[in-house]
């Protein structure tokens, strides 16, 4: 495991000190305030830059334990969204666009993905098998998803991504998530399952079951996070812990989107301690482990909608707000200069 340190504490209170002198009572703009400092102190300057290079990017992928019923959609909704947002009319799209955000997407294990460009399919590892009856991932498959993402971040950073947003796309995929966040936290299905895409009862019944089932089979195992990610995760999910880790390795911020990147940033965190300073939590989705994996990170979230869309969609929409934050300290005249 490797600490990362936190962005630069000297220009987050230069940040701070310049919001006190500009022209408005102190701490009036409340927590654009701390926003726009964090986002300077990750820069290491001040005022910070605007933010005219963020990114999404969608990691997809299909997952076995749909077959168990655990989602009110069938697996072939996934690559029909790939399309979606390859054509620029997916939710995640629309959204970006209003916030001046681009939008990428990879196929990390879609099971059926005909007529797209080779460059979505680059770092294919293939789908999830069903995480109650096997392990999700052999190690050999993690390690390539893991290095998959930690190449996306490296190279948008590269071509000068400011501050970088993981989206999911796969049906079923609020399964693994939950079992992640379960075997994470030592708790149960019950505590972490929640409606994904609209099941019924019966479904989250089912869904809570497939969850326990996981956990027990995977068992110890679960203690350490690399076979914890294997066991229980996917290639898409692993590719976007990769994602996250490899920007905040980098010193890029990362903005925290609902239940599955939640999920992912609790997991980077672990490996990578102090990870968790360089994430801003751009909204909380319904699902009940949104709210229990962000509270562990002590990630306030930016935005409360009752979103559950996924894709990034959440953390896109407070981009805006980053954006208004940065604009107020760059662009608020000072007090003495009235």
């Amino acid at each position: 495991m490797t600490a990362i340190a936190p962005p630069d504490p000297s220009i987050r209170s230069a940040a701070l000190a310049l919001s006190d002198a500009q022209a408005k009572p102190v701490g009036a703009l409340g927590r654009l305030e701390h926003l726009a400092a964090w986002v300077a102190a990750c820069q290491g300057q001040c005022p910070p830059a605007p933010l005219d290079d963020v990114r999404v990017v969608v990691f997809a992928g299909d997952h076995g334990v749909a077959a168990a019923g655990v989602s009110a959609y069938p697996a072939e909704v996934t690559p029909a969204m790939v399309q979606g947002i390859l054509a620029g009319g997916a939710g995640v799209n629309a959204l970006a666009r209003a916030v001046g955000a681009s939008v990428s997407v990879y196929d990390l294990g879609v099971r059926v993905l005909e007529g797209v460009p080779d460059e979505v399919q680059r770092f294919r590892v293939g789908p999830a098998r069903p995480i109650h009856l096997e392990d999700a991932l052999t190690q050999e498959e993690l390690n390539a998803a893991l290095e998959a993402g930690d190449t996306i971040a490296a190279e948008a950073i590269a071509e000068g991504a400011q501050l970088l947003i993981a989206g999911d796309l796969g049906i079923g995929n609020t399964t693994p998530s939950a079992a992640l966040l379960a075997a994470s936290l030592d708790l149960r299905g019950a505590d972490v399952a929640g409606r994904g895409t609209g099941i019924d009862d019966e479904a989250l019944a089912g869904k809570i079951a497939v969850i326990d089932a996981a956990l027990d089979r995977v068992g110890d195992r679960a203690s350490d996070p690399h076979q914890r990610l294997a066991a229980l995760g996917s290639a898409d999910i692993a590719a976007a812990a990769g994602f996250m880790s490899g920007a905040v390795r980098r010193g890029v911020p990362v903005l925290v989107d609902g239940l599955i990147a939640s999920v992912e940033a609790l997991l980077v965190d672990e490996v990578h301690p102090g990870a968790r300073s360089w994430m801003v939590a751009g909204h909380r989705s319904t699902e009940p482990g949104c709210e229990l994996a962000q509270a562990h990170l002590g990630l306030t979230p930016i935005l409360d909608l009752q979103m559950r869309l996924g894709e990034g969609s959440g953390a896109v929409l407070a981009v805006g707000v980053l954006k208004a934050a940065v604009a107020a300290l760059r662009e608020v005249t000072l007090l003495a200069d009235l």
